[in-house]
């Protein structure tokens, strides 16, 4: 066999061998999802389908005591505090998060670009690692008692899980949106300060809207992280399974109720077969994220 055979025959088993290795990790990667979306869907609907709970009862019902039955006979699993509380925390963390990020990445990438990417950007990825529970023990420590002495109330509750998932969120959605007006081409830039606007027109007019389904998608990105919080929002919101009146009356979320719990009931029961059915929702609902995600970033402005 020639040399060039040699190495002709090399680079087709080389190929082959990548092919192989790729296919494989694919197919494991998607068994694995496959398994856990199974393996929490048979669990989940097992509070409908062996404990006979009624679905309508799950997301209309205002009590949650999974241990007990109602007249009917069937375990009392209202779920709509939880689901309320869960949207309210992750929509007013948004909503405050989102102008705070986005403006920060402006001056980041537009307005002192060198002293953000020196000084800031550093700060940020520093916050993005930060765990969780750190979070969570601040506000314990410093929200839930400002709010207590200056708002009222016991401190725990919707406002302090919304202003901990608010600092949280704040430097995934800021890294994102960096990288949404970075994308933004530098002709369209120069073409928009060529026709006589000025900075603030350009990046108002023409980087903002250029890069809007990148800010779209960094902000939903943010509230997938946030609805998915449990330990941090565990610590502050006070784990009341009732549908608060006020921003400082304790509430609770999908997560916080289904961490505490998930402990101290057995499997096969009828308390665990209600948090599985938590963690399906929760499941479900970052699917829906995800997609919302992969559409918005196939929209291209330009």
């Amino acid at each position: 066999m020639t040399e060039k055979q040699w190495n002709s025959s090399t680079k087709i088993w080389t190929e082959k061998r990548g092919r192989i290795l790729t296919f494989t990790s694919v197919s494991i990667m998607i068994m694995i999802a496959i398994s856990i979306l199974y393996f929490v869907a048979s669990k989940g609907f097992s509070t409908f389908t062996v404990n006979k709970a009624s679905i309508v009862d799950f997301f209309t019902g205002i009590e949650w005591k999974p241990g007990s039955l109602n007249e009917l006979g069937k375990p009392i699993v209202g779920a709509l505090p939880l689901i309320f509380g869960s949207f309210a925390v992750t929509l007013l963390a948004a909503i405050i998060c989102s102008p705070l990020a986005v403006g920060a990445a402006i001056f980041m990438t537009e307005i002192s670009p060198k002293f953000g990417k020196k000084v800031l950007q550093p700060v940020i990825e520093l916050l993005v690692g930060i765990p969780s529970v750190v979070y969570g023990f601040v506000g314990l420590s410093v929200v839930v008692p400002f709010l207590r002495e200056h708002l009222g109330g016991s401190g725990f509750g919707i406002a302090a899980g919304t202003i901990v998932l608010t600092v949280m969120i704040l430097p995934t959605i800021t890294s994102l949106s960096m990288d949404a007006i970075e994308s933004v081409p530098m002709q369209i830039r120069e073409a928009s300060l060529a026709l006589g606007a000025t900075r603030w027109q350009t990046i108002y007019r023409v980087i903002l809207k250029t890069s809007l389904p990148g800010l779209l998608t960094a902000i939903v990105f943010g509230m997938a992280r946030a609805f998915g919080e449990a330990l941090a929002v565990q610590m502050v919101i006070g784990n009341s399974t009732v549908i608060p009146t006020s921003f400082v009356e304790p509430a609770s979320t999908l997560t916080s109720i289904l961490t505490m719990g998930m402990g101290y009931t057995v499997m096969g029961k009828a308390e665990n077969n209600a948090l599985w059915s938590l963690a399906l929702m929760l499941l479900l609902m970052s699917l829906v994220f995800i997609i919302i995600i992969r559409i918005l970033g196939r929209r291209r402005v330009y």
